[in-house]
């Protein structure tokens, strides 16, 4: 299933509005830990899977990047990216990540932000991102912590005031389909366990390098409504890999 909510005008308005949209890299509250995961970018040719408005392949030619390429489904962002793009080494394309083919050691640098729970076959991905890495080059990529997305809902656990009280943790090891209301929205994700995510990696060659579950950026907990609340569960799984020479 190839599902694409962000060319539904009314869901597409709302995101534009959140802070990961207006402040860009800034306003993510995971962008502190996940930059730190990047190799040196000086020289190197960078493919962004599910670029969005495309920050990340701005943030890799304005440190250095010789190139980079940023695929998105939505006709929305790839829109939104090149309006906000100047730089002429950067190109978009729209187009499902599960169906990006470029030619083996096209890439030294492949990033994934926030993408892959909505990929129903990412061991595919996985592969296809090692043949078109040259030797050497790295993986870096983030997606919805399992722990988030178990259960389904996607929602805290209140009180008859409204009041927090937990979140909710079930069918964790039972991987597949969950539908979440995002943003009035319902969307389909897909729910995995850590092992997967990192044994996927294992399995198609890679070394892993990092994982990381972040906390937010201290910097936003008390100028973003509800941040101060994702202290008490993991919302992202952040993870880097390398193929080896």
């Amino acid at each position: 299933m190839r599902e694409n909510k962000y060319d539904d005008e009314n869901f597409f308005s709302q995101y534009s509005q959140m802070d990961r949209s207006v402040k860009g890299l800034e306003g993510a509250g995971e962008w502190h830990a996940f930059r730190k995961m990047f190799p040196p970018l000086t020289g190197k040719r960078v493919l962004d899977l599910g670029c969005g408005f495309g920050w990340h392949c701005r943030y890799a030619v304005e440190n250095g990047a010789a190139s980079a390429v940023g695929v998105d489904l939505s006709a929305n962002m790839i829109a939104g990216a090149r309006e906000r793009t100047r730089e002429p080494n950067i190109t978009y394309v729209q187009a499902a990540i599960e169906d990006v083919r470029y030619p083996a050691d096209s890439f030294d640098l492949v990033v994934s932000p926030l993408a892959l729970h909505y990929v129903m076959d990412y061991r595919d991905v996985y592969a296809s991102v090692w043949s078109m890495l040259a030797p050497g080059g790295d993986f870096v990529l983030s997606v919805e912590h399992p722990i988030f997305t178990a259960e389904g809902s996607q929602a805290w656990v209140t009180d008859k005031d409204g009041a927090i009280r937990h979140w909710p943790v079930d069918r964790y090891f039972e991987e597949g389909v969950r539908e979440a209301v995002f943003l009035g929205v319902t969307v389909t994700k897909y729910h995995r366990t850590v092992a997967s995510y990192i044994g996927g990696l294992l399995d198609a060659g890679f070394v892993l390098t990092g994982v990381v579950e972040p906390e937010p950026d201290p910097a936003l907990l008390d100028t973003v409504p509800g941040m101060r609340d994702e202290l008490r569960r993991p919302m992202m799984l952040l993870l880097s890999a390398h193929k080896p020479e």
